[in-house]
């Protein structure tokens, strides 16, 4: 895989214990270094006017302000210095070049994974929350139809806490489809079954609220079951993955079961999914705060598109996932 990748990221630094640290991407490039078939690019840092289309023009120049004035605690969780603003948009930039390389074709061994943090995925249109500035995938998605180059979108949060910035932003829009998969009732609390969009949006978002302890084949199947009927029926340019490797099972701060391996299994239904609505497909890290599940997750991803094969889970699926699914399927998502 191409990873984007920029040192400016390394430099929002959050402060002791906090999990959302430098050491995130650090513990990534150590794994890769190990791996053949890795290449980084250093994408330029999103334009502000990228910013602006998908966030509030007041709140962005309110957290430049915040950051130019030294930074502090945004809220309980969210942590800048002066740095951040700067690290925000690299990581807003690679996920825009992620979609872009997509879009151009890139696929294969050259697959695009854009690795920027502060992650993005909480991000409102007009407020930061939950180690979350600008929503990267977000800005990436608006910016691929603004500028031409995609009719529409297709993003899937696998994340464990539900995307609630992606998830607003695009609800009652019809050229972006919003997927996420998250532990039900944990942060930020949003993401129900029956929140599935409205206005142009409606029917274009999908959320798959499982309840804790849900692992391998309840990912897969909610994969096979409703995002991939869903992602190509709505027939996108390109898919971009909103990868958080926070459901692992060894992550300090969720209750999910996901190997390793699962994320394997999850990345090559994604590839399947891309190919079969013939869309680009790009990654864009989110979150995951176990350091080396972290690490090993990502490596999987790349190792996927290397030529490995992972392993398929061998467990049923869970009756507290068939309960969602079959609330699921009452609300018209699944099979066209």
């Amino acid at each position: 895989m191409n990873f984007g990748y920029h040192e400016d990221c390394l430099d929002h630094q959050t402060g002791y214990r906090h999990p959302e640290s430098p050491d995130r991407l650090r513990a990534i490039r150590r794994s890769l270094s190990r791996k053949h078939g890795v290449g980084y690019v250093a994408a330029d840092h999103a334009p502000e006017s990228a910013v602006t289309a998908v966030h509030d023009a007041g709140y962005v120049s309110a957290i430049k302000e915040f950051c130019a004035d030294g930074g502090g605690d945004w809220d309980d969780d969210t942590v800048a210095v002066e740095a951040t603003w700067d690290a925000a948009l690299a990581a807003a930039g690679q996920a825009m070049w992620a979609a872009e390389r997509a879009l151009a074709g890139d696929d294969g061994r050259d697959t695009p994974f854009a690795l920027g943090r502060p992650p993005g995925h909480h991000a409102v249109e007009a407020d930061a929350m939950g180690f979350c500035f600008v929503n990267n995938a977000a800005v990436a998605a608006r910016a691929a139809i603004d500028d031409g180059e995609a009719d529409r979108v297709a993003i899937l949060d696998w994340d464990v806490h539900h995307g609630n910035g992606i998830h607003d932003i695009f609800y009652d829009t019809g050229d972006v489809y919003y997927a996420s998969i998250h532990e039900d009732g944990l942060y930020p609390g949003s993401g129900d079954i029956d929140e599935t969009g409205e206005g142009e949006g409606e029917g274009t978002t999908l959320n798959v609220p499982l309840l804790p302890g849900c692992g391998d084949a309840d990912y897969c199947a909610a994969i096979d079951d409703f995002v991939g009927p869903e992602f190509v029926a709505f027939d996108p340019d390109v898919i971009l993955v909103s990868a958080g490797f926070d459901a692992h099972r060894h992550d300090p701060i969720s209750r999910m079961r996901v190997s390793t391996e699962g994320y394997g299994a999850m990345t090559t239904r994604m590839r399947d999914i891309a190919d079969e609505a013939d869309a680009g497909l790009g990654f864009v890290l989110e979150g995951g705060y176990g350091l080396d599940t972290l690490a090993e997750s990502v490596t999987m991803v790349h190792e996927v598109f290397d030529g490995r094969e992972p392993v398929e889970p061998d467990e049923e699926v869970k009756d507290r996932a068939t309960k969602v699914f079959a609330d699921l399927r009452d609300q018209g998502f699944g099979e066209k």
